[in-house]
């Protein structure tokens, strides 16, 4: 008998991110980011003259906080416990907009932090491989759990039977978020999204 799947992203929604990101930034590159002043290609300002960091030179940033700064991130509150719990009636794979090369890495992060399941990288849209994912599993219901607006809008184009949960965990960030246009809800806690979660899943169990 299949069993239903959880499909959730990590950085907002698992770890927090942008809060250590933000210190790095400071310590490392004299840029200061506050990420409730808008989008992160908007919100990168050099220290010395206030002036905004150009776009390409985000993503290389980014990518060097990955490579060498993870170890900086921490367990959202509740996030262990609840995937405990869901864990016991579903399936649950960690879907993360990383290269490939940064597989290892996160199957290491997290398992420092307790979580064991399946990750599986990604670049772009989450649709496509969310729907490949539930094919996979053959599972008899499915939720995702992203903290962005784009990929619930790719997820219910690929696969509009499945479940979209909006959390977006770190409070600024939250604060200044709008919630996605195509999620079913916005919750932004794990203690209270867990029976969420379970409800829609637990019928298929």
């Amino acid at each position: 008998m299949t069993r239903p799947l959880l499909i959730t992203d990590c950085d907002e929604v698992l770890l927090h991110m942008v809060s250590h990101f933000s210190d790095w930034l400071d310590e490392a590159h004299d840029i200061r980011f506050r990420p409730e002043e808008g989008d992160l290609a908007g919100a990168l300002k050099r220290k010395t003259t206030g002036e905004q960091v150009p776009s390409e030179e985000v993503w290389p940033l980014l990518d060097g906080f990955f490579r060498s700064e993870m170890r900086r991130q921490t367990l959202v509150p509740g996030a262990l416990e609840a995937l405990g719990q869901i864990g016991e009636i579903a399936d649950i794979v960690i879907l993360t907009n990383l290269g490939d090369e940064a597989h290892p890495w996160r199957v290491e992060q997290l398992a420092g932090h307790g979580i064991h399941h399946e990750v599986v990288c990604n670049r772009g849209g989450k649709g496509e491989p969310l729907r490949r994912l539930v094919e996979r599993h053959g599972a008899s219901r499915s939720l995702f759990i992203d903290d962005l607006a784009v990929h619930h809008a790719s997820v219910a184009k690929h696969s509009p039977e499945t479940f979209r949960l909006h959390m977006v965990a770190e409070p600024r960030l939250a604060a200044v978020t709008q919630t996605a246009e195509h999620a079913h809800a916005r919750i932004d806690d794990w203690p209270t999204a867990t029976n969420w979660i379970l409800e829609r899943l637990e019928d298929a169990a």
